[in-house]
């Protein structure tokens, strides 16, 4: 079984728990942008969009650039994919339980109607 870090699933599930964080990721999977461009389309201050970017940082979910006074920012796919993992884990699991569960069924419904035919 692979183990993950606590800590890293804990910064990026915490990352992706924030509406405008999630929207600012939505906005990088289209490519690269500068801060200003990121902070554009949401109603609040460069500084609260920054301090977003600083959350997506410290997960691991954007890497910055700095060019002289110029800020850009690139999607990190690692982190989501190790996300993606951990939570495929507990889905295989559900499912896995889902499928003893509908076979448990079919029996019963089998066994009513092998007692419906017998009357």
């Amino acid at each position: 079984m692979v183990e993950y870090s606590s800590r890293l699933l804990d910064r990026t599930f915490g990352a992706l728990a924030d509406p405008t964080r999630r929207r600012i990721l939505a906005q990088l999977a289209k490519g690269q942008e500068c801060v200003t461009d990121l902070a554009r389309p949401h109603a609040m201050s460069l500084a609260a969009v920054s301090k977003h970017l600083i959350v997506l940082e410290k997960a691991g979910l954007v890497r910055r650039r700095r060019q002289g006074r110029l800020h850009s920012l690139t999607l990190e796919a690692k982190p989501m994919k190790e996300a993606q993992a951990w939570i495929n884990r507990y889905r295989e699991f559900w499912e896995g339980n889902l499928d003893r569960f509908e076979d448990y069924l079919n029996k019963l419904q089998k066994k009513e109607n092998k007692h419906a035919d017998d009357k």
